[in-house]
């Protein structure tokens, strides 16, 4: 397709973990300041927020479904795997940080994972006329269970793939995948981009949650598909979709969980990739790069119980409290919106050298 045939405004939802709700005070910001996009590019938890802005037709309907009985007793039944033990799980992630190797084996992300997701997310019903496009990023695994355990060789394990319209996918045909770039990758992820016009998009939002470790792989169609966090930052397919971007400038990953985690299973180098987005042009850039200190507390957070020996998800109380946090986290992202449509320019509250890019 040309340029003429692109998308208007393109917004994109990168992560967000279980504090999701920011991104839809993230677009009222955009809508106040008449920058709505035409299309939300949505990766991770940003998915299951964009999937609720594409379905609902205003802010105030949108964070009422995100606070609604319903989200609030699907979060409520995540629970540890009954398989899963707190202190392999830390062994695990103790000889993960140690290791040097950048994906030396297929992993397993059919079995080995710590919380199980409680039947179909509570998403609504259908799509509402005017609605904005929905692009979802996702991984496919280019390997079956019987793989898992095995050397991986030079051999790519994963395929990043768009789940959107056929707008979005046609904008995008032969499109080298941005996950693949030898820059912060070891050659674990195909070279090409897939897209997929035809999945649902409540599988399509399941795929793109289902983050490695985390969650077991989603199967649709035959096939199995893992998280977003392949490309939580995919800028270059946003400016591919549309004219104006606005983007998320986020904090760094993680060095002592996040960063051995990604290096094992998908052989990424995530800051090195943070690092390259944010020196790369966006219209707008929406700074959530203090949002563990901003939002401490809020939405759901794990717990070890040592005599158990057990890894529990703590959840507010109450809906009233759940309801609460939902509040915060919708005007954290309303503000930090409307900083970033009035001063564009890449500004990071915490900025370190990870994540410091174009200052």
């Amino acid at each position: 397709m040309s340029e003429d045939q692109k998308y208007e405004r393109c917004m994109v939802m990168a992560g967000g973990g279980f504090r999701f709700g920011y991104y839809l005070g993230m677009h009222a910001a955009a809508e106040d300041s008449g920058m709505a996009p035409d299309i939300i590019l949505a990766s991770c938890g940003g998915s299951l927020a964009a999937a609720i802005i594409h379905a609902l037709p205003d802010a105030a309907q949108r964070k009422q479904w995100l606070a609604s009985p319903e989200m609030y007793q699907f979060l409520c039944r995540m629970r540890a795997a009954p398989h899963v033990r707190a202190l392999p799980v830390l062994g695990a992630a103790l000889l993960r940080g140690l290791s040097r190797g950048r994906a030396s084996r297929v992993p397993d992300v059919f079995d080995d994972y710590m919380f199980e997701l409680p039947g179909a997310l509570p998403l609504p019903a259908a799509a509402r006329p005017q609605s904005p496009a929905l692009a979802i990023v996702a991984a496919k695994l280019l390997f079956g269970r019987e793989q898992a355990g095995q050397a991986r060789g030079d051999r790519a394990l994963f395929a990043e793939v768009l789940l959107g319209p056929d707008r979005a996918c046609s904008l995008l045909q032969g499109w080298q995948a941005p996950a693949s770039s030898p820059a912060w990758s070891c050659g674990a992820v195909a070279p090409g981009l897939l897209l997929d016009s035809a999945m649902p998009v409540a599988d399509a939002v399941r795929s793109s949650i289902t983050d490695m470790l985390y969650f077991a792989c989603h199967q649709h169609g035959g096939e199995h598909y893992m998280g977003g966090v392949i490309d939580l930052f995919p800028i270059e397919i946003a400016h591919g979709l549309a004219r104006h971007v606005t983007m998320e400038a986020k904090p760094p990953f993680g060095q002592a969980l996040a960063i051995p985690a990604l290096r094992k299973v998908l052989g990424i180098d995530g800051n090195a990739r943070l690092k390259h987005v944010h020196a790369q042009h966006a219209h707008a850039w929406v700074d959530t790069s203090d949002i563990s200190s901003a939002l401490r507390g809020s939405g759901m957070r794990k717990r070890i119980d040592w005599l158990g020996n057990r890894i529990r998800l703590v959840m507010p109380p109450s809906l009233a409290e759940y309801a609460n946090d939902v509040e915060a986290q919708w005007q954290y992202g309303y503000q930090r919106g409307m900083e970033a449509y009035a001063s564009p320019g890449l500004r990071l509250r915490h900025a370190t050298r990870f994540n410091r890019g174009r200052q």
